[in-house]
Formats: C-alpha cells, sequence, structure tokens
C-alpha cells in the first residue's frame, strides 16, 4: 500500500508545559535552590502522594530507581525471587535485577495485557510451598528453594486489573505488593487509586508520561518506617546534616530541586491533564471502533483509566507502523516482552499459549500527548482509516 508523504508531524507523547513550570524554574535559579534541597521537593512529594490517597510520598530521580529503593526497604535480596508480567517496559526487570534477585515472568491476559491472574494463581498453587522459616510464614519455588519475597503487578499502559484478587492472593502466600504505577498516575480501581494497594508503589515522571518532571519518580506508601528509611536510602543514607557520618549503603537517587519545581506546577495542572488524556482515549476508541480488524486494549468495569498512551493491535501492525511514521503520525511499536531479552530468557516463565509474543507482534501505539489537539486527533484518526481503504 503506497503512501503519500505529508509534512504533518504529530508526536507520539510530549509533555504539556503550558503552567508555572517556567516561573517556578526561574524561582530556583533566583534563589540558588537548584539541587537536591529546596522547598518544591517536599511540595511536590505531598501533592503526589495527597492526589493518590497515600499518606507518605518519597521523591527520586526517576521510576526505575523508585522500584529499585522499594525492593531494598522491604528487603529483596539475591536470595528471593521477585513476580513480575512478561508484558513491561524494561525499568520492572532492571529493578528487580539490581537487587540480586530473580524474577518469575507471568504471561498477560489477552484481553487487557495486565498479568494473568488466573497463570499466577496457578503457580501459586501447583508450583510453591508455604513454611515456615525463622518464625516466619514465607512462600518458596518448589524447584529453586527461593524465597517469593514480592509481586510486582505493572498497570501496563495506565490500566489496571483486578486488584481485589491481587490482594488476596498476596496474604494468601505470605508475599509483599509493590506497585509498578509508574505509568498510572491517574487511574482507579474500585475508586481506590493505583500505588495503594500494596507496601509501596512507584509513579514516574519521564518525558512521555502523563505529566513530567523531565526525569522524576515518587514513591507512595501507607508506611511511615517505609517511607523515612527509603528517603534515608536515597539521599546516601547520611545521618547528620553537619559531619558526613553514613550508616548504610546509600544511594543518590535524589531527585533534585528545580526538576521537582518542574513537578509542582504539572501537578497543578494534572485535572485538566487527567481530563483531556481521557477524552483522547474516549474519541479512539469511538473513530476507531470496527475499522479495520482493529482490537482495543480492554478495561474493566470497575477501572478507570488514566488514557496514558493509546495502543491498539492488528495484524497490519508493521504496516501500519509504517504507513504513520512515513506520513508525519509518530507511531512505535510496543515492548518486546522480557522472556524475548537476551537478559531474562532464562528466567522462568510462566504461560500456556505465549499471549506476550501475540500482544507484542499485533500493537502499536498512537499519538497520545497530553496537549494533543481535535485537529491533531482527526487528522491520526483519518490516517489510519486512509491504510485500511475506509
Amino acid at each position: 500500500m503506497a503512501s503519500k508523504p505529508k509534512t504533518t508531524h504529530i508526536p507520539l507523547a510530549q509533555p504539556l508545559l503550558a503552567g508555572n513550570e517556567a516561573k517556578y524554574v526561574m524561582d530556583c535559579l533566583e534563589t540558588g535552590w537548584i539541587s537536591s534541597a529546596g522547598s518544591y521537593v517536599t511540595q511536590f512529594e505531598n501533592m503526589v502522594a495527597q492526589y493518590a490517597g497515600a499518606k507518605y510520598g518519597v521523591a527520586c530521580m526517576n521510576g526505575t530507581v523508585g522500584l529499585h529503593i522499594a525492593q531494598v526497604v522491604l528487603g529483596v535480596t539475591e536470595q528471593d525471587h521477585v513476580i513480575a508480567p512478561n508484558i513491561t517496559f524494561i525499568a520492572t526487570l532492571n529493578a528487580i535485577k539490581y537487587t540480586g534477585a530473580q524474577p518469575i515472568l507471568i504471561d498477560v491476559d489477552p484481553r487487557n495485557w495486565q498479568m494473568d491472574l488466573d497463570l499466577l494463581e496457578t503457580y501459586l498453587r501447583e508450583q510453591t510451598q508455604t513454611e515456615t522459616k525463622n518464625n516466619k510464614v514465607v512462600t518458596t519455588d518448589k524447584t529453586t528453594g527461593k524465597r517469593i519475597r514480592a509481586i510486582m503487578p505493572v498497570h501496563v499502559l495506565g490500566n489496571m486489573g483486578n486488584m481485589t484478587r491481587l490482594q488476596e492472593l498476596a496474604k494468601a502466600y505470605h508475599i509483599t505488593i509493590i506497585e509498578d504505577s509508574t505509568e498510572a498516575l491517574g487511574t482507579t480501581f474500585k475508586g481506590q487509586h493505583a500505588g495503594t494497594f500494596g507496601s509501596m508503589g512507584v509513579f514516574s515522571f519521564n518525558g512521555n508520561k502523563i505529566i513530567s518532571t523531565g526525569g522524576g519518580g515518587v514513591l507512595v506508601t501507607n508506611n511511615e518506617a517505609l517511607a523515612k528509611r527509603a528517603k534515608h536510602l536515597t539521599t546516601q543514607a547520611k545521618v547528620s546534616a553537619m559531619e558526613y557520618i553514613h550508616d548504610a549503603i546509600g544511594y543518590n537517587y535524589r531527585l533534585v530541586n528545580v526538576l521537582a519545581a518542574i513537578g509542582v506546577a504539572q501537578m497543578e495542572q494534572f485535572p485538566e491533564i487527567l481530563k483531556a488524556k481521557r477524552h483522547m482515549d474516549a474519541f479512539y476508541r469511538e473513530q476507531l471502533r470496527g475499522v479495520g480488524d482493529i482490537k482495543f486494549q480492554s478495561v474493566c468495569n470497575n477501572t478507570q483509566t488514566n488514557g496514558w498512551l493509546f495502543t491498539f493491535s492488528t495484524k497490519h501492525m508493521r504496516a501500519l507502523l509504517a504507513y504513520l511514521n512515513e506520513n508525519g503520525v509518530q507511531s512505535r511499536p510496543f515492548w518486546m516482552p522480557m522472556n524475548q531479552l537476551e537478559m531474562f530468557k532464562n528466567d522462568r516463565y510462566i504461560t500456556k499459549t505465549d499471549v506476550s509474543a501475540h500482544v507484542y507482534d499485533t500493537s502499536i501505539s498512537i499519538p497520545s500527548s497530553a496537549g494533543i489537539t481535535p485537529e491533531q486527533l482527526e487528522t491520526v484518526v483519518k490516517t489510519i482509516k486512509e491504510f485500511y481503504d475506509l
């Protein structure tokens, strides 16, 4: 199918910087508070935590290190397993590997592309055993003998699975939940915000996220001790404001004040940004329904997504991908499944039909910027319909 080159360029996902970003950054520059100290860091932490309905927030340099430090404070070590979905951005698995833990990958649900809880339950029932070690009830993998310390659900594309069921499984098998909510600010399940179903949750504010600080993250928790420990370790485990005394192996994972200032301005606009994202999601679903063989990622009745990055499946993914990019509509394929990457191919993968491979082979993400205009939305839809000769 020949394409007709156009001059239009509609980006995949860029931040909407339409508030007080410049004002607050200039305040940092004029006062000299550009590094890790400064009022904007605390303000940003509190704004994100409050929005999510969590008691505490800890800012960090990005979502990846947030996932790492959450595991560290919850005791994940090289002696453990951490369960994660096979479809996720690589940061999830990288953060697990940083701890030395061995991931166990679970295939995804073919409808909503979240971790398949039927597969998870079958694995836990048939391939693990619960026992008491050092006066603690733990679940271990029958093959490796390693403890399953944590499970890390990923709210893929800002969507969510059945968190009630996941909580029940985690409780039954004595496994800690660490939520990879990096894409899910604004997403709720049964009215409860993403990131607050487990011991800790992590949000990302990378350049393509629903709001952005350029690079940044916030851990949220309702546990004061965990929050304090995370704050301590992310600031080099320094115990004295004056003396250079440290009491643990710490990390330089702090978010700097100038980036937090951008985050504060972004959070001020977030209600309107979220509204625009959800409008975009609804528009695409309405306009593309019945077009070609397009199938949407499903959303369960109890979930309200943030509409972060609109992605759908089609057997013509590669051809459509080329057509859209050639015609000025920036689009991208989905993430390669973790088990197909060289670094993780030897890790356990629990699957029946390898849904992940099909999702990867057929899924495409289309322009989803927070500030996408009505005209741009119309152009994206028109170009997709042109491809299918509609």
